[in-house]
């Protein structure tokens, strides 16, 4: 197709790790589809990126380019993730009018063979580009980057407040079984409990900035011409029925990966997602390793551990016996570096390899790994899931509480630690996760969901086609 006739989507993520990944991975998808791409990345992320992936990496292609906008706040460590409120704030007040700018740039560009902007693809956590959609005349489709669950669960946080579920009474809410009432009126979450819904419920601030953006932003996404939720209809189809009655035109493109791994070769294989530079060495390490005898362990781009809590994790691994690989961010412990005892070195020179950033999903899908350590974002459950890989679950927070829920309750696939992390009870639970019978049962159900994300992300699974009808009847 002429460049210049290309329908041309403008892909926006909310600025941080766990959402830029998929939405990047879906702008990879819509180029293979034929459109001309232009992603947008905050100043500080793209110099982020930079940094760890080599001066090139954003290079694109001609109809594969990346374009920047500030995010007004102050200057941060340049390898840190940066604080989600003051992200959230930034959203909220700052974004909209450089966002303009940049699609008034874009459509003032044709004489350099760039196509006039014809859709928006936005992260549901970027509620403001549905007015820049509206001012252009343009479908802006929601891209909500976490469960279908997780999208109903937030869609009733509302109704949470005018129960008086949330905002808590005060401080002793927090531990006096409050958190265990079961909510019994949210579609397709049966039994979910106050404790397995997001964090951000559990403030005593009837004001509470967080819980009022994720519940806006939720909201807002239904403004959309479409929702896609990054799931696939077999995984959560009790939660999808749910999300179909709320709001009809929603697709579920899920795993994008293994949607992406049926697209042809093509020069944006270079183009990577993360904003840590990738050590690579530790899939030569798993080589050495027997199969499903490692356990690795990854808690992700945002939380943050005491250096108590990192100490607990780490002799129970040590404890347990079992090989392990462990990512631990320049940032995980709060205010310090990792700081380890003797006998957790000595321990891990022979069995354990510690990196500060890896190739997730090459690492989940190495014949080695026999469980997965994780915080329950949802780009690792459902990399975890499409790996077949079970999982012991510590959720930090956002919507972690309710992932966690899933993979135990409704996935069966994964144990949870309790939150006052303790070595004895880490060592029992990596025992049940490695060779238990529980671990039997876990596994055959992992490499069931394994099965189904694979039938659905094939050319004729749900989630291809969810993937064309999105592109024919929406952003055509």
């Amino acid at each position: 197709m002429e460049e210049s006739k290309k329908p041309h989507a403008v892909v926006i993520a909310y600025p941080f790790q766990g959402h830029i990944k998929p939405l990047l991975q879906l702008a990879k998808l819509l180029h293979h589809k034929g459109f001309h791409i232009t992603f947008v990345n905050t100043e500080f992320n793209h110099k982020r990126f930079l940094k760890s992936r080599g001066p090139n990496s954003l290079d694109g292609l001609p109809d594969f380019q990346f374009e920047t906008i500030p995010d007004g706040l102050p200057p941060s460590n340049p390898d840190a993730t940066q604080d989600v409120v003051a992200v959230c704030n930034s959203v909220s007040t700052n974004l909209l009018s450089p966002f303009r700018n940049l699609l008034a740039k874009l459509n003032h560009s044709s004489s350099k063979n760039i196509p006039p902007v014809t859709c928006i693809v936005a992260d549901s956590f970027m509620p403001f580009t549905a007015e820049a959609a509206q001012e252009l005349g343009i479908p802006v489709v929601s891209f909500f980057p976490s469960s279908a669950s997780v999208f109903v669960a937030v869609k009733h946080f509302r109704a949470l407040k005018e129960k008086g579920f949330t905002p808590l009474k005060d401080e002793s809410y927090l531990t006096n079984g409050w958190l265990d009432t079961v909510i019994d009126f949210i579609p397709g979450l049966k039994d979910i409990r106050l404790k397995d819904l997001s964090t951000f419920i559990q403030t005593t601030d009837p004001n509470d900035f967080m819980l009022k953006f994720i519940m806006v932003a939720v909201e807002r996404a239904s403004e959309s011409s479409a929702i896609l939720i990054h799931t696939f209809d077999r995984l959560e189809r009790e939660a999808l029925d749910a999300v179909s009655s709320m709001f009809p035109c929603f697709y579920a493109i899920g795993p994008l990966q293994l949607l992406l791994n049926h697209t042809p070769e093509s020069s944006l294989q270079s183009v990577g997602y993360n904003l840590w530079k990738e050590e690579t060495e530790c899939l030569e390490w798993l080589e050495s390793r027997e199969p499903n005898s490692v356990v690795y362990v990854n808690f992700g781009s945002v939380a943050v551990l005491s250096n108590q809590q990192l100490l607990e994790f780490g002799m129970g691994l040590v404890n347990s016996k079992y090989p392990f690989l462990w990512i631990i961010r320049p940032d995980l412990v709060i205010g310090e570096n990792a700081v380890f005892p003797s006998e957790f070195v000595a321990a891990t020179k022979e069995r354990g390899l510690i990196a500060s950033w890896c190739p997730q999903e090459k690492v989940l899908n190495h014949p080695s790994i026999g469980g997965f350590l994780t915080h329950c974002g949802w780009n690792s459950t459902i990399e975890s899931l499409s790996a077949g890989v079970p999982m012991l679950c510590w959720p930090f927070f956002a919507d972690q509480q309710t992932n966690c829920w899933s993979i135990c309750k409704q996935f069966e696939v994964g144990l949870e630690i309790p939150n006052d992390v303790d070595r004895n009870e880490v060592e029992k639970l990596l025992r049940e996760l490695m060779e238990e019978e529980k671990r039997k049962m876990m596994k055959k159900k992992a490499m069931h969901w394994k099965r189904l994300a694979e039938e659905a992300s094939a050319p004729n699974g749900s989630s291809a086609m969810n993937l064309d009808d999105l592109v024919s009847k929406v952003l055509l």
